[in-house]
């Protein structure tokens, strides 16, 4: 169901980039580039990315409050609510900076639990 659910949400934000992409150029060779060169990116960077979310399971759930905070926002805009965008910058990037702390400390205390410095 999980999985179903981000495929969906992959999905719908994918398509947002691309009729995006379409509406910000008058080029369609800039256009149909663009695209190929960020499906192209993707499949570089899906399998060391996904390892990576494998070895710490709580990225997922990071990103998952990330999609949510952009949907809340999104949907507060549409109701004329102005959300500054420092604010959600500041609360991902402080995110970001905690989950990359807890990771640290993780990894150093599996090391100090096998005896390794």
């Amino acid at each position: 169901m999980v999985i179903g659910q981000i495929a969906v949400i992959d999905i719908v934000f994918s398509l947002d980039s691309v009729i995006t992409a379409v509406g910000m150029v008058d080029e369609i060779s800039v256009m149909v580039a663009a695209v190929v060169t960020s499906v192209g990116v993707m499949l570089v960077a899906a399998k060391p990315i996904g390892n990576f979310v494998d070895r710490h399971p709580s990225v997922k759930v990071l990103a998952l409050v990330f999609l949510v905070m952009i949907g809340m926002a999104l949907t507060a805009e549409a109701f004329d609510q102005a959300v500054p965008k420092g604010y959600i910058y500041a609360a991902m990037a402080f995110s970001l900076a905690v989950e990359a702390l807890n990771i640290r400390a993780r990894g150093k205390r599996r090391a100090a639990e096998k005896g390794q410095p």
